[in-house]
């Protein structure tokens, strides 16, 4: 009976569907509530069961990243894959030249250009070996910009690793994949008129709307990595395009999120839009945190997609 579907993103392990459900639902009533959609805002907060309320919910799929439980002292990180290590690596520094190119925080810039000059260039004596054959890693230099956390991430080096884990492992675990599939489609009925995806939750938002055989009223992508040249945007499934079943598309990006690596995503999926489909694309400023999915659903821009699909 969902009428809202919603899919998380990266570093959700520690937390459960219902709370996270809970949280995007209070956020989603207040970009309602400022855009005007008091009434709405309101049969979404409904409790379970009462009559009138919008039911949202959450597609949870944190627990396929996290850790299981093991004896002290035993068990380690299950190690990458080369292509593993290689698109985790990819990843990482696209973030850092972001973080280089578009931080609100000029030393935060500054530290990750300093890095990516160290990645680029040769080391004192060993002028004629590159940063790979050196050993340089994208995301420990990521890791060493401590203002990274500024822009969004606490960007530790545990939280980096297994940031990048869980994206690489969706992009290149089909086991993980489509399991995370599955437990959208499980909530996704006829009753079901908007899809949210958040960062990775995006990437699995695009794809199980082109699964979809009948018409969805919106696609509301927010902090999407889908842009991501050569390392998401050539792994989707399908490839780019947009989803035929899809009236529209909304898709919401703070120009300092790391993660929303191409903010404006219509060049790249509106070149076959069926002709009655419609794309809006919005720059918002999450100030702060400009990752987080609270300050995403907050947002008026997406109340008024929302309050328009809903009333």
């Amino acid at each position: 009976m969902s009428e809202v579907v919603f899919i998380h993103g990266i570093a959700n392990q520690q937390t459960a569907g219902p709370k996270a459900e809970n949280d995007w639902v209070l956020a989603l009533a207040g970009g309602l509530e400022i855009a005007g959609f008091q009434a709405i805002a309101d049969r979404l907060r409904k409790p379970i069961g009462v009559a009138g309320r919008i039911d949202a919910r959450m597609a949870y799929y944190g627990d396929l990243f996290g850790r299981p439980g093991e004896k002290m002292g035993e068990g380690d990180d299950e190690p990458l894959s080369a292509e593993q290590e290689a698109l985790s690596e990819a990843i990482a520094l696209n973030w850092l030249q972001n973080a280089a190119e578009q931080a609100k925080d000029f030393n935060t810039r500054s530290d990750a250009r300093d890095e990516l000059i160290d990645l680029a260039g040769p080391a004192p004596g060993q002028e004629q070996m590159g940063a790979r054959a050196l050993g340089r890693s994208a995301v420990t230099a990521l890791c060493r910009v401590p203002g990274v956390a500024h822009v969004g991430f606490a960007f530790v080096s545990l939280f980096v690793n297994q940031t990048l884990r869980q994206v690489t492992k969706y992009l290149t675990d089909d086991l993980i994949r489509e399991t995370v599939q599955q437990r959208v489609a499980k909530l996704v009925t006829a009753d079901t008129r908007v899809i949210i995806g958040h960062s990775l939750g995006s990437v699995a938002a695009y794809e199980a709307a082109h699964r979809l055989d009948r018409p969805l009223l919106l696609l509301l992508t927010l902090g999407s990595p889908l842009g991501l040249p050569s390392i998401v945007f050539d792994r989707l499934r399908p490839p780019p395009s947009f989803p035929r079943q899809v009236l529209q598309w909304v898709n919401v990006a703070d120009r300092n999120d790391l993660v929303a690596a191409v903010p404006n995503l219509a060049p790249l999926f509106c070149g076959a839009m069926p002709g009655e489909a419609r794309f809006d694309n919005w720059a918002v400023d999450n100030e702060d945190d400009p990752h987080s999915a609270e300050h995403y659903l907050v947002k008026q821009e997406v109340g008024e997609a929302m309050g328009a699909v809903l009333a």
